[in-house]
């Protein structure tokens, strides 16, 4: 998390902060609220206190609502106090933080309400933004949601263009996957994407492990889902949204993964209000 804040940082203050450190007498002492402005899901309380330390150790930082809770216009998240110059060099960073991971929690768990009480469980992909995605899937579990592949590492997910590569050798769908089965480390599951039954059935016969139901109407996963045995998952992905993510969930598919949790999640609003400092 330091690598992560360290950068964040070093793109607002490496050459300091001019406007505070000019005008801000140095002995200035105050006490800052991160108070939020619109309702939702708090998520990176521990990055923005961890901001504000990085910039200046001596700061106290009291959390008062915990990552995961819900808040609403007035609520106070956390507190700062200590010299106003540092609070001010840190507060656009520990809000960009807090913001942004408030805003991905927020998201998740509107999808997560509207899949409540079915078998689906939502996930996010690989869309993060570049550095930040140890903090954006961590967000994404705060909201009630679960994560796919954290790295390329993880699983080996066989995707069209895996696929279009391989057939130009002359393999079909099930001798990939079938080849992948017996090449993959142990411990490493092997997933296939698929746009159609039949692609499913060749998934199926191959040995896949999970079969991802791609850019499919809610009918079509539920006959593909009604074709695949257990203990084989199947997993929705591809143009889902609020709107039909329960239909896409009654469908019997195990898992929904969702881009939109990290790539289009709007930030959630919160401030920093500094109440009236006196000097020490």
């Amino acid at each position: 998390m330091d690598k992560i804040i360290d950068s964040a940082l070093a793109e607002d203050v490496s050459k300091g902060d001019v406007t505070s450190e000019t005008l801000i007498p140095a002995e200035l002492r105050g006490k800052a609220s991160l108070l939020a402005k619109a309702q939702g899901i708090v998520a990176g309380t521990e990055v923005a206190s961890r901001v504000f330390q990085r910039v200046d150790p001596s700061l106290q930082i009291e959390v008062l609502i915990q990552d995961g809770a819900k808040i609403k216009p007035g609520d106070i998240i956390v507190t700062v106090s200590g010299k106003v110059s540092s609070i001010l060099k840190a507060e656009r960073t520990a809000l960009n933080f807090l913001q942004r991971l408030s805003g991905i929690a927020t998201l998740t768990a509107r999808y997560v309400a509207e899949v409540k009480g079915l078998a689906a469980r939502i996930l996010d992909t690989r869309k993060t933004t570049p550095g930040l995605r140890i903090l954006e899937k961590y967000a994404v579990r705060v909201g009630g949601g679960q994560n796919h592949r954290l790295h390329l590492g993880d699983m080996m997910l066989i995707k069209d263009n895996h696929l279009s590569a391989l057939r130009a050798t002359g393999m079909s769908l099930k001798d990939i996957v079938a080849v992948a089965k017996k090449k993959a480390p142990r411990g490493i599951k092997v997933e296939v994407e698929v746009s159609n039954a039949q692609e499913a059935r060749e998934a199926v016969a191959g040995g896949a492990d999970i079969i991802m139901l791609d850019n499919m109407s809610p009918e079509e996963m539920r006959r593909v889902v009604s074709q695949v045995p257990d203990p084989i998952k199947t997993e929705a992905s591809g143009g889902i949204n609020l709107d039909n993510v329960r239909a896409v969930a009654e469908s019997g598919v195990d898992f929904i993964s969702i881009g939109a949790l990290t790539h289009s999640a709007p930030t959630l609003d919160i401030n920093l209000e500094l109440k009236p400092a006196t000097k020490s």
